[in-house]
């Protein structure tokens, strides 16, 4: 019974215990909160101005003292540092503030928070400033006043078969909008520092290192300068490869890929020139054993550079290996010195006479007569080719027609044919009464000819 009683004073002595730490743990909070009814919390801080367990009272000389000796660094991507000064723009602080609304954000009973969170305010009029020295200020700032360092996307650099990456440059050119107005909202803030890199007050390059485009735009171009190809001309080749196609290649400021399709165009304008043979020049050695050089028509070898750069951009984006010919519009009989080959028609204008030649062997002669030049309807001297051959034709011209059997066109509407109106052949006739410009041949001539003669065979015309 006795110790039963002890059992019932210690817990009776330790409810009371309890009792008097909460009492005691309530009266110091509601005593703290009635300090905090006229004082700021913990941790806080207005507009840059640390005011913590300050009182109310005291927080315009508090703030008064801060503008005093109020600077703003301006932290510079070089890292310069320059300063604006709170009095050089007449900085001052704003009696009739908005700051007595943060009394009533801070509710005295709720103080506790400001033990583990920073109690960060701003009052957007706290601070006024002379808006022109401001300016001025600004306009004097050692970061706008020196010489401008444009921003650079990275770039690309061909060497030994493939491309390298440039780093980009930063630069140090500045958005002067972006500076004004990061500068007036760290002043109105109170801030002390202001790092421009950070603000994005700088004008900064598109494409850097690290850019995903950047990896895809090298492996464009370096899948560009695989190509290779080799274009066959007969037993000569000339060979396009990365030491060609690399100086084509650019890059444009959104770091695509650009082929300059100009100099593809003068690549295969090149070729044309050296490897054409429409109208060139050719030694010919005459049925006659004379050498003549005979110039002119439109026979021989003729690239589609329209087609065959087209082609060319095409084997370039598909980084293509391989052996072609190029496009032609017009093909010779074979490649070499002598593209004429060994079948051919020979007309000497000279001496009016006509040979035609097959696999090297003489098929057929004889005289012809050819256009009359007293009249301007000489049969142009040049080599071209036959266009088609077509049986039973009648031809016509200013007041002409005529009934032909076997037509033979080989320049636009001059052609061999056969002339039953004729009498005779070869000799001077072409000179009295020569034709408009065609070659007109007795019947089985032009018959022989026309049975073994195909589409493309050179006719070749000639002055001795």
């Amino acid at each position: 019974m006795k110790n039963i009683n002890v059992t019932k004073l210690f817990k009776s002595e330790a409810t009371g215990n309890i009792i008097i730490l909460i009492a005691s743990i309530v009266l110091i909070y509601l005593l703290i909160s009635l300090y905090f009814a006229n004082h700021f919390f913990f941790n806080t801080v207005i507009n840059g101005v640390d005011v913590s367990l300050k009182a109310h009272d005291d927080v315009d000389d508090i703030i008064r003292s801060y503008i005093k000796d109020y600077k703003l660094q301006l932290i510079e991507r070089n890292g310069e540092i320059e300063e604006i000064i709170g009095q050089d723009i007449g900085m001052q602080y704003n009696e009739k503030s908005n700051i007595s609304k943060i009394y009533e954000i801070q509710n005295s009973f709720k103080w506790i928070g400001s033990l583990l969170k920073e109690q960060k305010y701003y009052v957007d009029d706290l601070f006024v400033y002379n808006k022109d020295n401001l300016e001025n200020k600004i306009n004097e700032l050692n970061c706008l006043n020196k010489g401008i360092i444009e921003p650079q996307n990275v770039s690309f650099r061909y060497s030994n078969g493939s491309y390298e990456v440039i780093e980009e440059v930063y630069g140090n050119k500045i958005y002067k909008d972006k500076l004004n107005e990061a500068i007036e909202m760290s002043i109105l803030k109170g801030e002390t520092k202001l790092d421009l890199n950070e603000n994005l007050c700088y004008e900064n390059p598109k494409y850097t290192l690290s850019s995903g485009k950047t990896i895809e735009t090298k492996n464009l171009l370096n899948k560009y300068v695989s190509t290779k190809i080799t274009y066959i001309f007969g037993s000569e080749n000339e060979i396009l490869d990365e030491n060609i196609i690399n100086q084509w290649l650019s890059v444009d400021e959104n770091l695509e890929v650009v082929i300059n399709e100009k100099a593809v165009t003068e690549y295969v304008q090149g070729l044309s020139k050296k490897y054409d043979t429409v109208g060139i020049a050719r030694k010919i050695k005459t049925s006659t054993n004379r050498i003549v050089e005979v110039k002119g028509g439109f026979y021989g070898w003729r690239i589609n550079c329209a087609a065959e750069t087209k082609a060319l951009l095409e084997n370039i984006k598909l980084s293509e290996v391989l052996e072609k010919e190029p496009i032609y519009t017009q093909k010779a009989v074979s490649r070499g010195e002598d593209d004429i080959g060994n079948t051919y028609v020979e007309i000497n204008i000279t001496r009016q006479h006509l040979w035609f030649y097959k696999d090297g062997k003489l098929i057929t002669q004889g005289a012809v007569v050819t256009g009359n030049p007293n009249k301007g309807n000489s049969t142009k001297v040049g080599i071209y080719m036959l266009n088609y051959k077509e049986k039973g034709s009648t031809l016509s011209g200013p007041n002409y027609e005529a009934e032909v059997t076997y037509w033979m066109p080989f320049n636009g509407n001059i052609g061999i044919h056969d002339a039953s109106w004729r009498y005779s052949f070869g000799g001077d006739i072409y000179k009295r009464n020569g034709t408009h410009g065609c070659v007109n041949a007795p019947l089985y001539l032009a018959k022989t000819i026309f049975d073994n003669i195909e589409d493309g065979t050179p006719i070749i015309c000639y002055e001795e």
